[in-house]
């Protein structure tokens, strides 16, 4: 797939360097040295902004208000600053910013954050909203499971655990992935946990438990 990031500052150099270095990983680039020449720039062929917080008279962080509330555009924004503060980074994230990373940096860094958002995009667009498999139904965005029509109730975990498992039938997840996905690295939290929520589904699947099965000594699989 081809992604196009519009790279936003008003430093010649560094805007050069971002282009060049960009255009070497493979993207297409477009740059722009103000907020308002980026808006003029903008449109629905880009898949990134690196944008600059500090720029000459609308800033960055202003830029990203508008897109997001005002023009409602969800193209993802990586801040580029010199500020690096906790309450800067609140600012940003607030702003509708996805990532932030602060000068002066490594290209290296730059191109593996670009990476790790365009694939949580590109991720999120192949979920199906809603997954119909034999007589379940996974509604991911109402988070709502039914189970030949009736309301399956599924806590937040282990609703976690059965769209996991569900968006990739057949492949078998280890519970140590289970709990990095689900538990997000939770401290405590122990591989027992996995198989107490996993039997928990099963039971409220009724008739379609069988789809969820473990394959011994490797983890849990949907069938």
């Amino acid at each position: 797939m081809d992604y196009k990031i519009l790279v936003v500052d008003d430093e010649p150099d560094l805007r050069e360097i971002l282009q060049c270095n960009l255009e070497s990983a493979g993207y297409q680039v477009d740059t722009a040295a103000s907020a308002e020449e980026a808006l003029s720039l903008l449109s629905p062929d880009h898949s990134l902004i690196l944008l600059d917080v500090m720029l000459g008279g609308m800033s960055g962080f202003r830029l990203a208000e508008r897109l997001r509330k005002e023009l409602k555009n969800n193209i993802p924004i990586i801040f580029l600053t010199a500020k690096d503060t906790e309450n800067d980074l609140l600012t940003g994230f607030s702003a509708g910013g996805d990532d932030y990373i602060s000068k002066p940096f490594s290209l290296h860094e730059v191109l593996a954050r670009i990476k790790a958002i365009l694939r949580r995009v590109d991720a999120k667009k192949s979920t199906p909203k809603v997954l119909n498999v034999g007589n379940i139904s996974i509604d991911y965005e109402r988070k709502i499971v039914k189970v030949k029509e009736e309301d399956v109730r599924l806590s937040p975990k282990e609703f976690g655990i059965l769209s996991m498992l569900a968006k990739q039938p057949g492949r078998v997840f280890s519970r140590d992935e289970i709990l990095a996905e689900v538990w997000h690295g939770e401290s405590y939290v122990l591989d027992r946990t996995v198989d107490v929520h996993i039997a928990r589904i099963r039971r409220k699947l009724g008739d379609e438990a069988y789809r969820l099965t473990n394959r011994q000594g490797y983890g849990y699989c949907f069938l």
